[in-house]
């Protein structure tokens, strides 16, 4: 079954990311039935009996499930069109790349209750500063598309034309990055608290957790920077993609040696 709701899930975003922009009606509803379908498909592959399912590409697929849905929200109140033909093909990708690497289990007999709840904060945490990655990428090829109006539109310029104006996704990307940062928060103190209990052991300085605090304090200076100095442009895009840079490297990037590179399970 979840091989269908995956296979499902990519034709959908696909289909989603070349309908024609005036079928918006249409192009709400292919993308609701493929959200829930990619939710679908995560749910039976990460929750077993006893057991969780873990990996890089369940990780992926659970920001690019996020960010779909908050594309699929904000494009209610922005016209967000252009932003669709960028996400679908990646959430396509995302829910491909989870069918040809499961992840490994992780037994659940004998941790903490708590420890399910630390790993889905934690996932929504990723999800929504990646979200937060992509919006500033996009703001930044938006700027440079300001400098290059003279040129003839390709694609990804007929795209970015579609997007609102810099101001209103600059606000959209603090307000974005304020809440990735407070799961960010939650995931690192109840790592802190209550580490022996979650995981059997004392907190230790392993390459995740520095990479993980490394990144809390680059969007706590951002956050800091914007409200007391107004950091805003190239600055704020520059902090937002070197905390998504060393996220990536906490978890994406550690699971894809782990699982790819050095073909062990998880740790």
């Amino acid at each position: 079954m979840q091989t269908y709701f995956l296979i499902a899930a990519v034709a959908l975003y696909l289909a989603c990311a070349v309908l024609p922009s005036r079928k918006a009606s249409l192009i709400a509803a292919v993308t609701a039935v493929a959200w829930l379908l990619h939710g679908a498909a995560l749910w039976t592959d990460v929750i077993a009996p006893g057991s969780l399912r873990l990996g890089f590409a369940a990780m992926l697929s659970s920001a690019l499930w996020i960010s779909v849905g908050a594309y699929w929200i904000e494009n209610r109140n922005f016209p967000l069109d252009g932003l669709r033909r960028m996400v679908m093909p990646c959430a396509a990708a995302a829910v491909a790349l989870q069918g040809v690497f499961p992840g490994a289990l992780v037994p659940l007999a004998g941790r903490s209750p708590m420890f399910g709840w630390h790993i889905a904060i934690a996932t929504l945490a990723y999800s929504t500063l990646t979200i937060a990655a992509f919006h500033a990428v996009l703001m930044a090829l938006q700027e440079s598309r300001l400098h290059t109006r003279s040129e003839k539109p390709g694609l990804i310029w007929a795209a970015l034309d579609q997007l609102p104006a810099l101001l209103t996704m600059e606000k959209l990307l603090f307000r974005l990055i304020a809440f990735g940062f407070a799961l960010l928060s939650l995931t690192v103190l109840s790592g802190i608290v209550f580490s022996e209990e979650l995981f059997g052991q004392a907190l230790k300085w392993d390459h995740k957790s520095v990479f993980t605090l490394l990144s809390w304090l680059l969007f706590a200076a951002l956050l800091a920077g914007r409200h007391f100095r107004g950091w805003r442009g190239k600055t704020a895009l520059s902090f937002t993609l070197a905390g998504f840079a060393t996220l990536l490297l906490a978890y994406v990037g550690s699971r894809f040696v782990l699982e790819v590179v050095l073909h062990r399970g998880f740790a």
